[in-house]
């Protein structure tokens, strides 16, 4: 990765960018690979569902135990322990296909992911806000986010079908994206916090809370932010299911493809959405959300491909504009002394559809069909979208 040609300050932030980046890949690395281990072990959907679900409690943990320790130990620390735990994550896999040890890697996952997050994010914006330079700072920590989380399942798919040990070699290749070599610079970053006070005050489990007078625009947002997370995790969870079993397409490079496309729209919808409104941004999102799960379900009854990436593709953009608008949403009501806790509370609902609703469908396609967990989730994107959208349209816009 040579930045030799770049400007200091925008060099320490790509390399920033580039770190979240590669954490992000390794924890969508297994997305196109739990029909191998479905096949090995002879795990139900069910239980891919619950395993793709241990990771969401992992990032959540995460966030509200250690969501502030980069304002307290610094940025470049934290970033640090994420590669750590991204770096332990890999080699749990690498060494073990049992599934208390999927479990574990997909728990420690969530881990990386919950700490690079804020610290990375927080970290990009300090080092371009001397140059004014905030817009480039979302964009480049959207990017990092959105972009590495489509990466992985590409990556790892493509590996999946080309190389040896397919539950072996994309774990390497994430952990190579992290090697000694790269991280180096990282020490010659500068590091933005100012006075630190040592780990112990920053751990602490962060309040959760929602105002009276936010609660009806939290809400709005809120079940956004759940039906946005609900799609993600449907289709990286069980990608392989509806490719195998909706459209009779076992090729696990197909099932990468599938989800580097859903979070390639979703980055690229989120960087758009700045330009918009947070009103328009929602109600845009809103209206995409449930209109991509209708078309997902078509391709399911219809075996076909191209009416899936359709759908993906829309479903994506959806999950970007609904998403970044309700953040930027929450963040604007919430009082500036209880921000974090409106934040926090507005993470926990979106977190909860990476669980609940996705396990959910794992028990219908385990008991039922795959039709009929398509067809359900896509009933309860569209409720839970016209409800938003609803409240949303029902608050009178700012100014």
């Amino acid at each position: 990765m040579d930045l030799s040609g770049v400007r200091p300050a925008s060099r320490h932030s790509l390399l920033v960018t580039y770190l979240f980046t590669a954490v992000m890949v390794s924890t969508t690395l297994p997305t196109p690979l739990y029909a191998i281990y479905s096949a090995r072990l002879s795990l139900s959907p069910l239980t891919v569902t619950v395993i793709y679900a241990v990771y969401a409690v992992g990032v959540l943990g995460t966030l509200q135990v250690f969501g502030r320790l980069s304002d307290h130990v610094g940025r470049r620390a934290v970033v640090l322990a994420a590669i750590a735990f991204s770096a332990l994550s890999g080699l749990v896999f690498v060494t073990t296909d049992s599934l208390v040890w999927l479990f574990v890697g997909r728990f420690i996952s969530g881990i990386s992911a919950g700490l690079v997050t804020g610290a990375a994010t927080a970290y990009i914006g300090e080092l371009e806000a001397p140059r004014g330079e905030r817009s480039r700072a979302g964009v480049l920590a959207t990017v990092a986010n959105m972009g590495g989380l489509g990466l992985g399942p590409l990556i790892a798919g493509v590996l999946a079908d080309h190389a040896p040990d397919p539950t072996v070699v994309p774990y390497l290749a994430g952990m190579a994206l992290l090697l000694p070599v790269v991280l180096l610079p990282l020490f010659r970053t500068p590091e933005t916090v100012g006075e630190r006070d040592g780990v112990r005050a920053g751990i602490s489990l962060q309040r959760v809370g929602v105002p009276a007078q936010i609660r009806t625009p939290f809400l709005a947002a809120a079940i956004a932010g759940l039906a946005s997370f609900a799609l993600l995790g449907f289709t990286t969870a069980l990608a392989g299911q509806v490719l195998a079993v909706g459209l009779h397409d076992r090729s696990h490079q197909t099932a990468g493809v599938v989800a580097f496309l859903l979070f390639a729209a979703a980055a690229a919808a989120q960087v758009a959405a700045g330009r918009l409104s947070e009103r328009t941004g929602t109600i845009v999102g809103l209206s995409a959300l449930p209109v991509g799960t209708v078309v997902i379900v078509v391709a399911v009854a219809a075996s076909s491909l191209p009416v899936l990436i359709v759908g993906v593709l829309v479903g994506g953009v959806g999950v970007g504009f609904a998403f970044r608008a309700s953040l930027a949403t929450v963040a604007g009501i919430a009082p500036p002394e209880r921000r974090g806790e409106v934040i926090s509370a507005f993470f926990i609902a979106a977190y909860i559809g990476l669980t609940i609703p996705v396990v959910a469908a794992g028990v219908l396609v385990t008991t039922t069909s795959l039709l009929t967990a398509a067809v359900a989730l896509a009933v309860f994107i569209a409720v839970l979208a016209a409800g938003a959208a609803v409240i949303a349209l029902r608050r009178r816009p700012a100014g």
